[in-house]
């Protein structure tokens, strides 16, 4: 591409993330921390291409008001040859078709198919903070897991929790409610998961939303995947529920 084409091309890349930065598109992409810094490199790119094309535009002038020497015929000839020979082709304007379909499509969130295919991602947590009275008690995928895991549930013992997760099943049939966690982006995403029993829907659909509240339960299992803990909730009711503005879980560290 020429350098007009490479700016066009920087412009609509520069739409493109900032149309994702200002609607919930980017959440589909990275965590939620990182929107001032898509934003800024949406308003980066554009900067960048309209300086591309306004130099471009100036540079035909400044070589007009030049002073021309004589080249003899045959070398304007060649000259004309070599520019037509290393014309850009038009295929490569199909570049900006993925560009179109990024603002036009919104790509779905991992889902249980990643999740039954990839370990828990679940790690000892730097700490357990002071759990507030409410009743019941709302925590995401990560606190409960971690608390239940690793704090033996010391402080869910007799509380009502309240958890929010997509339903995945396993070979067998077996119900977790999970959410995949991002340290960064899409890209890096895994899942935390969650065993369900006791008052579970006699019909459950992989990747369908529910809001599950029950106690804390001793019962675990391991990770067929990576052989990590997966902790249960004993499930006293189970609601289905949309899809989340976030369907991720970003309180994970890594």
């Amino acid at each position: 591409m020429n350098r007009q084409a490479q700016a066009a091309m920087l412009f609509l890349i520069g739409v493109a993330v900032l149309h994702a930065g200002f609607t919930d598109l980017y959440l589909r992409y990275v965590k939620a921390g990182l929107r001032p810094l898509l934003l800024a490199a949406g308003v980066i790119l554009i900067v960048t291409a309209l300086a591309t094309i306004w130099y471009e535009l100036r540079r035909p002038r400044a070589t007009q008001d030049k002073p021309q020497k004589h080249q003899p015929e045959r070398e304007h000839h060649d000259a004309d040859l070599h520019g037509h020979a290393h014309r850009e082709p038009r295929v490569s304007w199909l570049l900006v078709l993925p560009l179109f379909a990024l603002i036009l499509v919104a790509p779905p969130a991992l889902g249980s198919y990643s999740a039954m295919h990839t370990g828990t991602a679940l790690q000892r947590p730097w700490g357990f903070p002071t759990l507030p009275s409410r009743d019941p008690l709302p925590l995401n995928m990560t606190d409960y897991a971690g608390r239940a895991v690793y704090d033996h549930g010391h402080h869910l013992d007799g509380r009502r929790i309240k958890i929010t997760g997509f339903v995945a099943l396993d070979r067998g049939g077996a119900p977790y409610l999970v959410r995949m966690a991002l340290n960064c982006c899409a890209a890096d995403a895994q899942p935390v998961k969650i065993g369900l029993t006791g008052q579970i829907p006699p019909v459950l659909q992989p990747d369908t939303w529910l809001q599950v509240t029950g106690t804390y339960t001793r019962k675990r299992t391991k990770d067929p995947v990576n052989g990590g803990v997966i902790p249960f909730i004993n499930v006293s009711h189970a609601t289905p529920v949309p899809t989340p503005h976030d369907p991720y879980d970003e309180s994970w560290n890594g």
